[in-house]
């Protein structure tokens, strides 16, 4: 039985933990067969130019999104998975609270802007409410958490370049900044850098939505207009855990995702993919393609690690407003200084990986100077970074 949705609320079932995966399982097996059959993973690639190949572009246009295989190694991947494991031990225990999960004072107490975002379990923090601009109109299944589950989970870390010294030199990965630069342009800007944490049995959907919300009916609209967002994978990113997604629809606008949901007979949207990942590979996935999640009642944990990047001239002097409903307006100088973090994580990765091949980020090519990684730089430019993140 189903009780009424309201605006504000997680459709309402009568459905446990186990019995949620259970009536998933055929929709789950399906879709990631469409999605194996799909001609978009494997290895980063360069063409004789030296440029990312172009059947991975091609690929990447044509559905919406890519999968690189093993962008991160073993090495690195464990000291990701380790420094997150640090901030959310380092988390209050719930939204407010003054001791951490770990019994001692909570971590990063210092910082503009608080970095945990907590949810109910398996709860959908965001379908059918206007948070986000309304972006996610139509509420998912919220089964039942076992019992004894903790009245909040950690949904989400905020900032992770100022968080993890780890995941700054991954922002610094020169493969990766190859790609921003493939798909957006040499002069690509940054959006925001989040850590997704889906705890098995625990972790909370997310309603289907498409992340841009500036740009839809400009007239030189095109299907990359607002940009794209990279995901690294620190465990296996499976059907029951991970981001599902509807290939192609970065390209047809502005989508009636209620009318998608009704048609369906259900949040089980018809056609969509999931996005199968192993550990340590990397997605790219277009902002806006039609994009969800379901509530993780499998005993697999999903740590996901976005970098979100736009074309500056999509950016440069747009005035907008941020999900919060504040109000922006992105001059250039306002841009490069959120810029030069790409410049900062570029030294902090050399520092650690200096045979790999150095990343020059042409609009401030000349200017590295300016961004050298040290504890110095830590205060002075990385912490509170994410003051100047830029939403289109």
């Amino acid at each position: 039985m189903q009780d009424t949705q309201t605006a504000s609320e997680t459709v309402a079932v009568e459905l446990t933990a186990v019995e949620h995966a259970e009536t998933m399982r055929d929709y789950l097996e399906a879709g990631e067969a469409r999605a194996m059959a799909l001609p978009n993973r494997g290895p980063v690639r360069y063409g004789a130019d030296g440029r990312l190949h172009d059947d991975i572009l091609a690929a990447y246009w044509q559905y919406g999104f890519y999968i690189f295989k093993g962008t991160v190694g073993p090495e690195e991947l464990e000291e990701l998975r380790q420094d997150v494991d640090r901030v959310i031990a380092g988390a209050p225990a719930e939204p407010g609270g003054a001791v951490a999960r770990d019994g001692r004072a909570p971590l990063y107490r210092g910082l503009k802007k608080d970095p945990y975002r907590y949810a109910k379990p398996l709860s959908d923090p965001y379908g059918g409410t206007t948070k986000n601009k309304g972006r996610h109109p139509v509420a998912m299944t919220g089964p039942k958490p076992i019992d004894g589950a903790p009245a909040y989970t950690v949904q989400l870390l905020d900032g992770n370049l100022h968080l993890m010294d780890s995941c700054l030199r991954l922002y610094g990965h020169p493969d990766l900044l190859a790609i921003a630069e493939a798909i957006n342009g040499a002069d690509f800007v940054p959006y925001n850098e989040v850590t997704f944490i889906k705890e098995p049995g625990l972790g909370p959907s997310i309603a289907w939505h498409q992340d841009g919300t500036t740009h839809w009916d400009a007239p030189d609209w095109d299907q990359g207009a607002h940009g794209f967002n990279f995901m690294t994978q620190l465990y296996a990113s499976t059907p029951a855990n991970c981001v599902w997604m509807l290939p192609g629809s970065h390209k047809l606008g502005r989508a009636d995702i209620k009318k998608m949901v009704a048609e369906s007979g259900s949040e089980r949207i018809e056609g969509v993919v999931p996005l199968v990942c192993d550990p340590g590979d990397t997605m790219v996935l277009n902002r806006q393609c039609v994009h969800g999640s379901f509530a993780n009642t499998s005993r697999n944990r999903r740590v996901t690690l976005n970098a979100g990047f736009f074309p500056r001239r999509r950016v440069l002097n747009v005035a907008t407003t941020k999900l919060t409903g504040e109000p922006d307006t992105y001059l250039e100088d306002r841009i490069n200084d959120r810029c030069r973090i790409i410049q900062l994580g570029v030294d902090a990765r050399q520092q650690k990986y200096g045979n790999e091949p150095r990343y020059v980020y042409q609009p401030l090519a000349g200017e590295e100077e300016r961004a050298r990684w040290s504890e110095q730089t830590r205060g002075t430019m990385l912490k509170n970074y994410n003051q100047l993140d830029m939403y289109i």
